[in-house]
């Protein structure tokens, strides 16, 4: 189905809007609500859901980084988005790896909050076809030499991504920043872990093309990984992307992550 004109730049405003409440509960610590309530997203919304989908794993992140429960209804919208959007057959391995992202977010999660049934979550909306195919579009960007997609309760492959040049490599994970946590374990974060100083030239390349929000990504994976230089000055790096990309809530959410990181680790 064509895509109906506005449907694409609504989408983008309701993850900007999510971004930012997301944002303010890191920086609040004490957010009363949900993010997606404070966005305005409610059970019936499909751009909306759409919207959480294309956040991902970010949308849950205050309860990741902070220990406290999931808003429960964050947590159900959070588990539709991951049923009505599965990765289908021709899905990118970025499009697979943030839904693998999710479900992995709702088994950290399992400890500390009451999970609602999937299925029962996923017949209670109805996402309109425009929404589907933006979201779909937005979460498959062009796919790498030998890329691969990989879906199911599986980790995805990192085959596409481990020989990748390190501008691919920059790209890439800055797609998959929001896999940039602590203790995720995940392939992505193993590839990472292996290659800080082409993570660090990816973001030396996103500042120089004024790429804030790869800029910003790239940066939140160095605040997870050792082996960073410190002649790459990070920090400063951090708050000069910050302050050139402030009109962006992703790229001042990356950033933000990757300074608490970082801070938290008393780099």
């Amino acid at each position: 189905m064509t895509e109906q004109p506005g449907t694409s730049t609504r989408l983008a405003g309701a993850v900007q809007d999510l971004a930012f409440e997301v944002v303010s509960a890191l920086r609040s610590g004490d957010h009363v609500g949900g993010v997606c309530g404070g966005a305005g997203i409610g059970h019936d919304d499909g751009l909306g859901l759409a919207a959480v989908r294309v956040l991902g794993s970010d949308v849950l992140l205050p309860s990741v980084l902070l220990g406290r429960p999931a808003d429960d209804s964050d947590l159900t919208l959070f588990q539709q988005a991951v049923t009505v959007f599965p990765p289908g057959s021709d899905a990118s391995a970025v499009s697979a790896w943030s839904h693998w992202a999710m479900t992995n977010t709702l088994l950290r999660l399992a400890d500390t909050t009451d999970a609602v049934d999937t299925a029962d979550a996923a017949g209670t909306m109805d996402t309109p076809d425009t929404a589907d195919a933006f979201t779909r579009s937005a979460l498959s960007p062009e796919r790498a030499p030998g890329e691969r997609p990989a879906g199911g309760g599986t980790e995805p492959a990192t085959d596409w991504l481990d020989g990748a040049p390190w501008q691919t490599l920059g790209h890439q994970l800055a797609v998959l920043a929001a896999l940039a946590v602590p203790g995720s374990g995940s392939g992505v974060a193993r590839v990472a872990a292996r290659r800080p100083l082409d993570v660090a030239r990816g973001f030396v390349r996103a500042v120089r093309r004024r790429d804030w929000l790869q800029a910003a990504g790239t940066g939140r994976w160095l605040a997870v990984v050792d082996g960073v230089p410190d002649t790459l000055g990070l920090d400063a790096g951090l708050e000069f992307v910050a302050q050139m990309g402030a009109g962006d809530a992703r790229v001042a959410l990356h950033t933000h992550v990757a300074q608490a990181l970082r801070a938290r680790a008393g780099v």
